[in-house]
């Protein structure tokens, strides 16, 4: 299968970048891949190093002097490259896609993604469901459901979720634990336990709940815990918060780290308790690092794990509801058998081999005659 992958983010890319990264390298060599994205991205630098994979500097505006001439230039690549199929990840370069494939001889087959949990509303979404798609993927069944209930809904649509290279993200040896906690935490008394996300330190992330949280229990028990949230350090009025409530001590920012799998290493729990998410390839890693996890039911979140089996679910922003959670970690210690589930539950939901095999099966089923 001949597949072109866009994305639109001229920068980091997120989730976007690192979801078409893992489909470019489990699909190299088997299929015939290229990957448009604007050079100055992530995801050209990272699709660039993957053996086979074709990398092409193409932007993706929403004002319509560039557009079209952008579209333009998408035109030529999709009758050059012949391809079966376009897997779009955004409205801009989904808007494109649509007008370059018009009136084609053999247009290809157009996939989008959705990622996110706004509604999939409005004239744009009406336009590109009938011009511009063959096929909708959502993240989580969540997703999938606002797909179900927007003008896509006459296409085939399938929930694949997020696939994470669990490999690569394994559970840690002692010995790694116990450096990355030396590292990222310094001394602390046996028995604290290291609470970690790799999901970002925006507010919309959700752990200052955590923080709020913890700030209520007496000083003892605060103590048997650390927050260790990587991301941007947050400045201005979310730094302020921490040190307003006192703490400094207990929360803990690494910064942008290269290798998320250190955060995982020196934590005992992870968690992402956003207040909307869709997918989150931080809990997915948190979880194939052998990690219970703690989510909120935001969006997409609660599909990820099994309360009590593998991890806990609790309200998103629920300050009483994370404090109840801390007092009964205090209470009752993971039970072991939760971090075996939990690399279980990655291996069997969220390895690169399930990603890769769902969604080829729904290219098959959107690229097949009739």
């Amino acid at each position: 299968m001949r597949i072109l992958y866009t994305n639109f983010h001229p920068r980091n890319g997120g989730g976007h970048a690192t979801y078409v990264v893992n489909l470019a390298r489990s699909f190299q060599g088997e299929h015939q891949v290229t990957v448009a994205t604007p050079g100055t991205s992530r995801l050209f630098a990272q699709a660039g190093r993957i053996p086979g994979v074709r990398c092409m500097d193409v932007s993706f505006s929403t004002r319509p002097a560039p557009m079209l001439a952008e579209a333009s230039c998408l035109r030529r690549l999709l009758r050059e490259g012949d391809f079966d199929l376009v897997h779009v990840n955004g409205s801009a370069d989904h808007r494109q896609a649509m007008l370059a494939r018009l009136g084609l001889r053999r247009p290809p087959r157009i996939v989008w993604t959705k990622h996110n949990t706004m509604p999939a509303r409005g004239f744009g979404h009406w336009l590109r469901s009938c011009f511009g798609t063959d096929g909708a993927i959502g993240v989580c069944d969540h997703v999938s459901g606002l797909l179900h209930d927007s003008p896509y809904r006459g296409h085939p649509i399938c929930t694949v979720r997020l696939g994470v290279d669990t490999d690569a993200f394994r559970p840690a040896t002692p010995d790694e634990s116990r450096q990355a906690r030396l590292e990222l935490l310094g001394e602390m008394s046996a028995g604290t336990l290291v609470l970690g996300s790799v999901g970002g330190t925006d507010r919309a992330k959700g752990w200052m709940i955590l923080a709020r949280a913890l700030a209520r229990l007496p000083r003892v028990d605060r103590d048997r815990f650390r927050l260790l949230v990587a991301g941007d350090p947050p400045r201005g009025t979310l730094r302020q918060e921490v040190e307003t409530l006192g703490m400094a001590p207990w929360v803990v920012f690494p910064g942008l780290v290269p290798d998320p799998r250190r955060i995982l290493a020196a934590s005992d729990v992870g968690f992402v308790v956003s207040f909307q998410e869709a997918g989150s390839y931080a809990a997915c890693e948190s979880l194939a690092m052998g990690l219970p996890t703690l989510v909120s039911d935001a969006g997409g979140l609660p599909e990820l794990v099994r309360d009590g089996v593998d991890g806990w679910i609790v309200p998103a922003g629920d300050v009483d509801a994370a404090e109840a959670w801390l007092r009964d970690r205090l209470a009752h210690p993971v039970p072991p058998a939760m971090f075996a589930a939990a690399r279980a539950r990655a291996q069997e939901c969220f390895s690169m081999p399930v990603f890769a095999e769902r969604t080829l099966a729904f290219y098959r089923q959107v690229c097949a005659p009739g």
